[in-house]
Protein backbone atom coordinates (compact mmCIF):
# COMPACT_ATOMS: atom_id res chain seq x y z
CA UNK A 1 0.00 0.00 0.00
CA UNK A 2 1.54 3.44 -0.64
CA UNK A 3 1.65 6.17 1.66
CA UNK A 4 -1.12 9.02 1.41
CA UNK A 5 0.43 12.21 0.45
CA UNK A 6 0.31 14.76 2.68
CA UNK A 7 -1.18 17.87 1.88
CA UNK A 8 -0.79 21.38 4.12
CA UNK A 9 -4.19 23.49 3.99
CA UNK A 10 -3.61 26.78 4.59
CA UNK A 11 -6.92 28.80 5.74
CA UNK A 12 -7.43 31.98 4.53
CA UNK A 13 -9.59 32.63 7.49
CA UNK A 14 -9.27 33.05 11.20
CA UNK A 15 -12.80 32.58 12.20
CA UNK A 16 -13.54 29.36 13.49
CA UNK A 17 -17.13 29.15 12.15
CA UNK A 18 -15.49 30.51 8.70
CA UNK A 19 -17.32 29.03 5.18
CA UNK A 20 -13.27 28.30 4.29
CA UNK A 21 -12.60 26.14 7.20
CA UNK A 22 -15.79 24.55 6.91
CA UNK A 23 -14.84 23.77 3.76
CA UNK A 24 -11.59 22.60 4.29
CA UNK A 25 -12.80 20.00 7.10
CA UNK A 26 -15.63 18.89 4.60
CA UNK A 27 -12.58 18.18 2.04
CA UNK A 28 -10.43 16.46 4.82
CA UNK A 29 -13.80 14.25 5.73
CA UNK A 30 -13.94 14.00 1.67
CA UNK A 31 -10.13 12.94 0.96
CA UNK A 32 -9.46 9.76 -0.64
CA UNK A 33 -7.43 7.66 1.45
CA UNK A 34 -4.39 8.21 -0.86
CA UNK A 35 -4.21 11.95 0.79
CA UNK A 36 -4.01 13.33 3.69
CA UNK A 37 -5.27 16.52 4.67
CA UNK A 38 -4.26 18.41 7.63
CA UNK A 39 -4.81 22.32 7.97
CA UNK A 40 -1.21 24.46 9.56
CA UNK A 41 -2.70 27.25 12.00
CA UNK A 42 -1.51 30.86 10.99
CA UNK A 43 -2.92 32.95 13.24
CA UNK A 44 -0.45 32.37 15.98
CA UNK A 45 2.18 33.65 13.38
CA UNK A 46 3.75 37.33 14.01
CA UNK A 47 3.62 39.81 11.17
CA UNK A 48 6.75 39.29 9.02
CA UNK A 49 9.67 41.09 9.91
CA UNK A 50 13.04 40.90 8.46
CA UNK A 51 14.49 41.74 11.25
CA UNK A 52 13.28 38.64 13.01
CA UNK A 53 14.49 36.04 9.74
CA UNK A 54 17.49 34.75 12.39
CA UNK A 55 15.57 33.72 15.44
CA UNK A 56 12.14 32.79 14.63
CA UNK A 57 9.25 32.18 16.96
CA UNK A 58 8.14 28.88 18.07
CA UNK A 59 4.89 29.32 15.90
CA UNK A 60 7.30 30.66 12.74
CA UNK A 61 9.39 27.62 13.48
CA UNK A 62 6.39 25.31 13.86
CA UNK A 63 4.36 26.41 10.65
CA UNK A 64 7.30 26.28 8.28
CA UNK A 65 8.13 22.68 9.49
CA UNK A 66 4.82 21.74 8.80
CA UNK A 67 4.66 23.18 5.44
CA UNK A 68 8.26 21.91 4.64
CA UNK A 69 7.34 18.11 5.34
CA UNK A 70 4.48 18.30 3.42
CA UNK A 71 3.87 17.15 -0.16
CA UNK A 72 1.57 19.53 -0.96
CA UNK A 73 -0.15 22.62 -0.29
CA UNK A 74 -4.14 23.83 -0.88
CA UNK A 75 -4.91 27.15 -0.11
CA UNK A 76 -8.67 28.43 0.85
CA UNK A 77 -9.37 31.52 0.92
CA UNK A 78 -11.69 34.21 0.93
CA UNK A 79 -11.69 37.34 -0.52
CA UNK A 80 -11.28 40.76 1.30
CA UNK A 81 -11.33 43.92 -0.59
CA UNK A 82 -10.50 41.98 -4.60
CA UNK A 83 -7.48 40.19 -2.58
CA UNK A 84 -6.54 37.82 0.14
CA UNK A 85 -6.41 38.58 3.38
CA UNK A 86 -3.49 40.05 5.19
CA UNK A 87 -3.55 37.12 7.82
CA UNK A 88 -2.92 34.59 4.40
CA UNK A 89 -0.42 37.12 2.80
CA UNK A 90 1.75 37.28 6.09
CA UNK A 91 1.80 33.38 6.41
CA UNK A 92 2.95 33.43 2.75
CA UNK A 93 5.90 35.93 3.48
CA UNK A 94 6.99 34.47 6.82
CA UNK A 95 6.95 30.99 4.61
CA UNK A 96 9.30 32.39 1.77
CA UNK A 97 11.99 33.65 4.07
CA UNK A 98 15.03 34.11 4.56
CA UNK A 99 15.63 34.54 0.47
CA UNK A 100 16.66 31.56 -0.72
CA UNK A 101 15.20 29.16 2.09
CA UNK A 102 11.19 29.65 0.93
CA UNK A 103 9.19 26.30 2.41
CA UNK A 104 7.10 26.91 -0.54
CA UNK A 105 9.68 26.57 -3.47
CA UNK A 106 8.25 23.73 -6.24
CA UNK A 107 5.22 22.64 -3.67
CA UNK A 108 2.51 21.68 -6.01
CA UNK A 109 -0.39 23.74 -4.95
CA UNK A 110 -4.37 24.55 -5.20
CA UNK A 111 -6.26 27.43 -4.61
CA UNK A 112 -10.13 27.38 -3.28
CA UNK A 113 -11.52 30.51 -2.89
CA UNK A 114 -15.11 30.39 -0.79
CA UNK A 115 -17.55 33.27 -0.90
CA UNK A 116 -21.18 33.71 -0.19
CA UNK A 117 -20.97 36.08 -2.97
CA UNK A 118 -22.28 35.33 -6.30
CA UNK A 119 -18.45 35.41 -7.95
CA UNK A 120 -16.82 32.77 -5.10
CA UNK A 121 -13.84 35.06 -4.20
CA UNK A 122 -12.98 35.41 -7.82
CA UNK A 123 -10.04 38.40 -7.46
CA UNK A 124 -8.92 36.19 -4.22
CA UNK A 125 -8.39 33.54 -6.05
CA UNK A 126 -6.20 35.21 -8.65
CA UNK A 127 -4.31 37.53 -6.49
CA UNK A 128 -3.48 34.42 -4.76
CA UNK A 129 -2.14 32.82 -7.72
CA UNK A 130 0.19 36.06 -8.43
CA UNK A 131 2.00 35.42 -5.64
CA UNK A 132 2.68 31.77 -6.17
CA UNK A 133 4.40 32.08 -9.58
CA UNK A 134 6.61 34.33 -7.87
CA UNK A 135 7.17 31.46 -5.00
CA UNK A 136 7.48 28.96 -7.82
CA UNK A 137 4.61 26.62 -6.86
CA UNK A 138 2.73 25.61 -9.58
CA UNK A 139 -0.62 25.96 -8.84
CA UNK A 140 -3.53 23.46 -10.37
CA UNK A 141 -5.17 25.31 -13.00
CA UNK A 142 -7.93 23.01 -13.75
CA UNK A 143 -10.62 22.41 -12.41
CA UNK A 144 -10.97 26.05 -11.26
CA UNK A 145 -12.96 26.27 -7.69
CA UNK A 146 -14.45 29.39 -6.99
CA UNK A 147 -17.10 28.19 -4.31
CA UNK A 148 -19.87 30.60 -4.54
CA UNK A 149 -23.34 31.60 -2.30
CA UNK A 150 -21.49 29.48 0.49
CA UNK A 151 -23.81 30.45 3.24
CA UNK A 152 -26.05 27.82 2.19
CA UNK A 153 -23.62 24.96 1.35
CA UNK A 154 -22.92 23.22 4.33
CA UNK A 155 -25.48 21.09 6.47
CA UNK A 156 -25.70 21.57 10.28
CA UNK A 157 -22.07 19.28 10.83
CA UNK A 158 -20.10 21.00 8.17
CA UNK A 159 -20.66 18.52 5.74
CA UNK A 160 -21.21 19.63 2.08
CA UNK A 161 -25.22 19.97 1.38
CA UNK A 162 -25.32 19.52 -2.11
CA UNK A 163 -24.71 16.18 -3.73
CA UNK A 164 -23.32 18.76 -7.31
CA UNK A 165 -20.77 20.22 -4.80
CA UNK A 166 -19.51 17.09 -3.21
CA UNK A 167 -19.07 15.49 -6.22
CA UNK A 168 -17.40 18.79 -7.80
CA UNK A 169 -15.06 18.78 -4.40
CA UNK A 170 -14.18 15.10 -4.90
CA UNK A 171 -13.27 15.52 -8.35
CA UNK A 172 -11.22 18.90 -7.25
CA UNK A 173 -9.32 16.42 -4.85
CA UNK A 174 -8.46 13.26 -7.76
CA UNK A 175 -7.27 16.13 -10.12
CA UNK A 176 -4.82 17.37 -7.55
CA UNK A 177 -3.87 13.82 -6.66
CA UNK A 178 -2.91 13.38 -10.21
CA UNK A 179 -1.62 17.39 -10.46
CA UNK A 180 0.95 16.17 -7.73
CA UNK A 181 1.89 13.18 -9.41
CA UNK A 182 2.75 14.93 -11.96
CA UNK A 183 5.19 17.08 -10.52
CA UNK A 184 6.59 14.40 -7.91
CA UNK A 185 7.49 12.86 -11.14
CA UNK A 186 9.75 15.20 -12.32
Amino acid sequence: MNTPKNIAIIVGSLRKDSLNRKMANALIALAPSSLKLEIVEIGALPLFNQDSEAEPTPPVSAFKQQVQAADAVMFITPEYNRSVPGVLKNAIDVGSRPYGHSVWDGKPGAVISVSPGAIGGFGANHHLRQSLVFLNVPAMAQPEAYIGNASSLFDDKGAIASDDARDFMQKFLLAFEQWIDHHQAR
